[in-house]
């Protein structure tokens, strides 16, 4: 490890011994649990000690809020993925209920297609979702989302793209 890495994890310690619990206390109003609230706290640091060269922060608190927004909505967006999808497969009468091992799995193909959707617009990932998980036709699309045929097929190449560019990282 270089002087500059000693440095920076020393800084970044100093702002997890002097802010974490107030972290802590500031998620726990937002979320479930006081673990929960742990987890992120700890993650957010994770991250700031991941970046490089963040000496020094001007408004520590600020940034480390800006973070754990971020983590947190990451969850919540998890549990919506994993609830939407619950309630899809317990609705279709035609399909079997998976084994606990098929659903984890599938959930976590799930997180990995949200996760390179990330960022996209609403509607580009609708189309994206529409095409490949519900099997819809463009024309479908089309009609289901009111949008034109060629929107349909640019909001495709845009997300097929960008899984092809970002699952090649």
């Amino acid at each position: 490890m270089s002087g500059a890495d000693i440095s920076h994890s020393d800084y970044v310690g100093g702002l997890f011994r002097s802010h974490y619990d107030w972290l802590c206390s500031r998620l726990q109003r937002h979320l479930d649990s006081r673990a929960h609230a742990e987890d992120i706290a700890a993650d957010t640091f994770t991250q700031l000690l991941s970046a490089p060269g963040v000496l020094p922060i001007r408004q520590p608190r600020a940034l480390l809020t800006t973070i754990a927004q971020r983590l947190m909505y990451q969850v919540w967006r998890r549990r919506d993925l994993e609830r939407a999808y619950l309630d899809a497969l317990a609705n279709d009468e035609t399909s079997t209920v998976p084994s606990p091992e098929d659903l984890a799995q599938r959930l976590q193909a799930l997180q990995a297609v949200d996760q390179l959707l990330d960022g996209l617009p609403a509607k580009v990932k609708a189309t994206f979702l529409l095409s490949q998980l519900n099997g819809l036709t463009y024309p479908e699309i089309t009609a289901e989302l009111g949008i034109s045929q060629r929107s349909v097929s640019d909001y495709m190449a845009r997300a097929l793209n960008r899984c092809l560019r970002l699952g090649r990282e």
